[in-house]
């Protein structure tokens, strides 16, 4: 790679930085000129030096083409995207991916962080890693689309907003569906009222019989005390006899 004054170019963990200059320095008096790469951090503007002949060694690289933002933005806006859960493991992961200086690494880093950001809060080590995670990628960012540092920040914000959409569409198509009452239960609800029974046929028949049959004569009274009889016969013997002669 071939560096100018004035170009910019991306140094790992520090994010784009101007070639302020390009000059052969023998630091250590061995004798022997080296030639080295005057850098100046956009964001903070922290001066570093590297040996021209090693940058490509430490990752300093051109920064992501307008071409190439496209796949940037489908990895910063993929759904889901699988961590490890250990803290101490997580944290190592994202560390080498920081560290690779790979512009698709960097955005993996802060897509997993901001969705963790948004689940959870985050700790303290992985706030700051997350924070300067998102200013290199903007620094980087912003050259690309030939934009100021604000307006690439919404760019990215944007992006990562498309992910977690998918995620919470995908979400809402798994979730399970209510269940179907069950066939009887339906026909139950949409079945017509049952009509009440009408009263049993013999009964009214013979309610109906009963209405229309005559009413039984009394009883005939009770025959005269026996007692009676034989005085009322005395009396008229007595009546018809003739008078004896003295």
């Amino acid at each position: 790679m071939k560096f100018k004054k004035g170009e910019t170019v991306i140094y790992p963990q520090h994010g784009a930085c101007k070639v302020v200059s390009i000059r052969k320095e023998d630091p250590l008096n061995t004798g022997k000129a080296i030639e080295y790469l005057e850098l100046r951090t956009v964001i903070g503007e922290m001066t570093l030096k590297v040996p021209t002949a090693k940058a490509m060694d430490v990752g300093v690289r051109p920064p992501v083409s307008p071409d190439e933002l496209n796949d940037l933005v489908a990895v910063l806006s993929k759904p889901d995207p699988r961590v490890p859960g250990n803290w101490s493991r997580r944290f190592k992961n994202h560390q080498e991916k920081l560290k690779s200086g790979d512009v698709y690494q960097v955005a993996e880093v802060v897509r997993n962080l901001s969705v963790r950001n948004h689940d959870a809060s985050l700790s303290a080590a992985e706030r700051s890693m997350y924070d300067r995670a998102r200013t290199n990628l903007i620094s980087e960012i912003a050259p690309a689309l030939k934009v100021s540092a604000e307006e690439a920040e919404v760019f990215l914000d944007q992006a990562l907003s498309k992910g977690m959409e998918k995620a919470a569409k995908a979400a809402a198509k798994a979730a399970p569906k209510p269940a179907a009452p069950a066939p009887a239960a339906k026909v139950a609800a949409t079945a017509p009222p049952t009509p009440a029974k009408k009263p049993a046929a013999p009964a009214k028949k013979a309610a109906s019989v009963a209405a229309k049959a005559p009413a039984k004569p009394a009883a005939k009274p009770a025959a005269k005390p026996a007692a009676k009889a034989p005085v009322k016969k005395a009396v008229v013997v007595a009546k018809k006899a003739p008078a004896k002669k003295k």
